[in-house]
């Protein structure tokens, strides 16, 4: 892949992602499709109430239109795409029903894990239908084959990440940012390995990312909602996984990884201590992660600015370990 190549991937992904959202905020706002704030989240968050959700619309169609220009319709490209578009449905029915419907919880627990469940399965198996069960180990340097458990392993992978990207979703700019982050380290692998297919989707998921963040960033004119969240959270697993890169994924996007796990330890140790009256003890002051340094009395862009800055020096060191 050249540098002209790799520049206009990029271009065209932030064009279209920049001139979708433009497009999309006077018509979200003009359909009310503004974004529910929970009761029980950061006081701070109320004055966010009614700002346009659903913005991953646009950011889907520029990863799709830039994505596809280095893969067309190689197997790669397609299952790369069809991670996207799965998880932005789900991600699309669930802010449909908490935009639109104003069901504050969107899809149940049992049918939004369904769901990702189900896909997850579609796609690990595809995958491995098409490049067998080959990863690669950090540190050794080598692939070896899992064999028919890497089946179950890619749809852990796959729902890990993708709900680790949703729960970084919670600040302006935040996830978006993250990821730009995560999809150019993703790219400098693929172009440094010889997957062109996979770089290109990189390549267009920073793009789009970016071209998204001149409206999401602080104070936000628009947010992702899940659409935009969970279909970046499928298009960057996917991507990596082409790669057989599912052990250095955790590494580059540690924040995903953090916010998903401090969610897990909350819910976890508040079960396990809950007595008669119904309240348990709490690790973190709110989950997912962010919210419990903003309980703590900081600002909503340094807080941001943090987890963009553990996010690059995570990216730099799987780098060095790619």
């Amino acid at each position: 892949m050249d540098l002209v190549i790799i520049l206009s991937i990029l271009l065209l992904a932030f064009v279209v992602s920049l001139i979708m959202t433009w497009v999309l905020i006077p018509i979200l706002n003009k359909k009310q499709m503004g974004q529910n704030i929970r009761e029980e989240g950061p006081k701070s968050h109320q004055s966010k109430a009614g700002t346009p959700s659903m913005g991953g619309i646009g950011i889907i169609i520029a990863i799709l239109v830039a994505g596809s220009i280095g893969g067309g319709f190689a197997k790669e490209s397609l299952i790369i795409g069809a991670a996207l578009i799965a998880f932005g449905i789900l991600g699309f029915l669930d802010d449909y029903l908490k935009v639109i419907k104003k069901q504050n919880e969107g899809l149940t627990v049992i049918q939004k894990f369904g769901m990702q469940f189900l896909f997850a399965a579609g796609l690990a198996i595809w995958l491995y239908s098409i490049k067998g069960g080959e990863v690669y180990i950090p540190f050794w340097g080598e692939y070896i084959d899992m064999g028919w458990l890497f089946v179950p392993f890619e749809m852990f992978v796959i729902i890990a990440m993708t709900n680790g990207v949703n729960f970084t979703d919670g600040l302006d700019g935040l996830a978006g940012g993250t990821t730009v982050i995560v999809a150019v380290t993703l790219a400098i692998t693929a172009v440094a390995l010889g997957y062109g297919t996979a770089g290109g989707y990189a390549l267009a998921t920073a793009g789009a990312c970016a071209g998204f963040l001149v409206f999401n960033k602080y104070p936000a004119k628009i947010f992702m909602g899940d659409t935009g969240s969970l279909a970046l959270g499928g298009v960057i697993t996917m991507t990596a996984a082409v790669m057989g890169l599912e052990f250095l994924l955790p590494l580059a996007g540690m924040v995903y990884v953090l916010e998903v796990l401090s969610v897990c330890i909350q819910v976890a140790v508040f079960k396990a201590t809950k007595d008669e009256k119904g309240e348990g003890k709490r690790v973190f002051r709110m989950t997912p992660l962010h919210h419990h340094f903003q309980e703590g009395g900081m600002k909503e862009t340094k807080v941001v600015a943090m987890f963009w800055a553990l996010t690059l020096i995570c990216c730099l060191l799987t780098l060095i370990f790619a």
